[in-house]
């Protein structure tokens, strides 16, 4: 528990600290001052970067809570078409890179776009602008459905078919049977979701550098970046100010939503014998119901992908250019130009795979301590785990940073991928126990009991025991984890370096040089390794929705 909160709280606690000094905490002329809360929370920039984050967050819990609700129910409890198909599909845009996705979108629906120009050829005009507020709260709303979807449609399997059968019974359309009997009993999941889709609203990074940046649109988190090169240097204390504030408004959102979870089990309907959820029966709906989910799909899968994939292959794009004179794999080849970009395909798939492995051996370490512990270390230990939730990547990769620099023994990790990995590691700490902690509920406790009766050790049953049974479990985790690592980019932005480049780091800076090409590339090669990973994991029976 110890290291655990080393690493959880060491980073914030330097944050902390930057935040009330006049200058670099490693410059010997530094001192406590608070000049830089005064600069920072004087600044109109900031409070506009500080309210659009507030706006965007709003819009998506508005947009995508009630549409992912939606697609739980339609998915989960009628009998759409294709649901084995749709249920791992409605999933996919989490395991997407964000700045993948947002660059996606520009090559697809931007000015020029391949969309775009096909809409112009017909209509005459492009009845949307890609870029600025409006675009970045629909795009971020619908591609963070899938965090709605996740939670309500897990909490829906725990809805007793019987109540919903008896309303359409009584002759209740499927409509009023989701919005007066399903969703009601759901409503911790509702709630859990709303305040989860706020929280990532104020995390946003690759959405809004790509699609607000060019209007000039700043959120915290895009204004934290831009504050690293103020005046032509690094503004360590305003930096840290930025990232106190982000902390600030999202680590009681943390706290709500770990009350949800404790209120979660009032409104299970299903308890003791499980029933057999029977599909709602939808008609003719049915085709209706297929529509909105494919729709949903094609516009925050299909859309950004084929742009991806599209611009990957041509030499350049414009009005007038034909499809069949600009087809090249030139893009691929020129990534073999630049040892840096090998080298982050290599170091990303090293992270996922080895450093991914390590990872969940570790979790596996934390969530056996957690196991079965009855003590108030436990409620400890569980709240220092959900810390790092509240914390975006870019503000953990940069609290990281300051932490090697400041501990003398740990600057040799500077440019090593050693630190990438421990950044990486810490700030999905909540997700990963979430995975190693389902598995282990699925151990009986009778079977560790027999065997501590027969006169084993507690470490004994957990090598001999536990861990055996839950080795499927560990495998799945390990694919997801490995995703969760290659698709993360913002943690990286900080600790990039010669040495350290992972491909989401890569992108962010050759999307600042303009070096749309490579990005495309580069995009593509990082959706395939997704992709492989994510049809291994299916095809092991991994549970994407439990």
């Amino acid at each position: 528990m110890l290291i655990v909160a080393l690493l959880v709280l060491s980073p914030l606690l330097l944050i902390a600290y930057q935040s009330s000094l006049n200058g670099p905490f490693f410059a010997e002329s530094s001192r406590v001052d608070p000049g830089a809360w005064e600069y920072v929370l004087g600044a109109r920039q900031f409070w506009r970067a500080f309210g659009t984050s507030a706006v965007v967050a709003t819009g998506m819990v508005l947009i995508g809570v009630p549409l992912g609700a939606v697609l739980a129910f339609i998915v989960v409890r009628t009998d759409i078409p294709g649901r084995q198909v749709l249920e791992p599909a409605v999933l996919i845009p989490i395991f997407l890179s964000p700045i993948v996705t947002a660059f996606g979108y520009v090559v697809a629906i931007g000015p020029v776009g391949f969309i775009s120009l096909g809409v112009r050829s017909v209509v005459g005009s492009v009845p949307w602008n890609v870029y600025g507020l409006p675009s970045l709260i629909v795009i971020a709303a619908l591609t963070h459905v899938p965090h709605t979807y996740l939670y309500v449609s897990t909490a829906l399997r725990s809805v007793n078919p019987e109540l919903e059968e008896a309303a359409r019974t009584l002759g209740a359309p499927p409509w009023r049977v989701a919005l007066d009997i399903s969703l009601p009993l759901v409503r911790p999941a509702l709630l859990f979701s709303a305040s989860l889709t706020f929280l990532l609203g104020f995390e946003l990074f690759g959405l809004p550098l790509v699609l607000g940046d060019p209007a000039g649109l700043l959120v915290l988190t895009t204004y934290l970046f831009k504050l690293t090169t103020l005046l032509g240097v690094p503004s360590y204390q305003m930096m840290a100010v930025v990232a106190l504030s982000i902390v600030v408004v999202t680590l009681p959102l943390v706290m709500i939503q770990r009350h949800l979870l404790g209120q979660a089990s009032r409104f299970q309907t299903i308890r003791g014998r499980g029933l057999a959820l029977r599909p709602l029966k939808l008609g003719r709906w049915r085709w209706v119901a297929l529509t909105i989910v494919v729709a949903w799909l094609l516009l925050t899968v299909a859309v950004p992908l084929g742009g991806i994939l599209l611009r990957s292959v041509v030499k350049g794009w414009g009005e007038g250019v034909s499809l069949s004179r600009v087809l090249t794999l030139d893009h691929f080849r020129g990534l073999a130009d630049y040892p840096n970009l090998i080298r982050g395909i290599v170091n990303t798939i090293a992270l996922g795979v080895i450093g991914g492995a390590v990872t969940v051996a570790c979790y596996l370490v934390v969530g056996l301590t957690q196991h079965r512990w009855a003590s108030r270390g436990v409620a400890v230990l569980d709240f220092m785990v959900l810390i790092p939730r509240a914390i975006p990547g870019l503000v953990g990769g940069l609290a990281f940073l300051w932490l090697i620099l400041f501990i003398p023994v740990l600057r040799p990790l500077r440019n090593s991928m050693i630190a990438v990995w421990l950044a990486y590691s810490t700030v999905w700490l909540a997700y990963g126990l979430r995975l190693i902690s389902t598995a282990l509920l699925q151990v009986g406790p009778e079977l560790e009991e027999a065997a501590q009766s027969a006169g084993a050790s507690p470490m004994r049953v957990r090598w001999e025991i536990t861990i055996p049974l839950v080795r499927l479990g560990l495998i799945g985790s390990w694919l997801l984890i490995f995703m969760m690592f290659v698709r993360e980019y913002s943690t990286g932005v900080y600790l990039f370096g010669a040495g350290t480049e992972v491909i989401g780091s890569l992108i962010v800076s050759l999307w600042g040089a303009g070096g749309l090409d490579l990005i495309a590339a580069l995009s593509v090669v990082s959706v395939a390794i997704v992709s492989v990973a994510l049809a291994t994991a299916l095809r092991l029976g991994v549970r994407l929705h439990d």
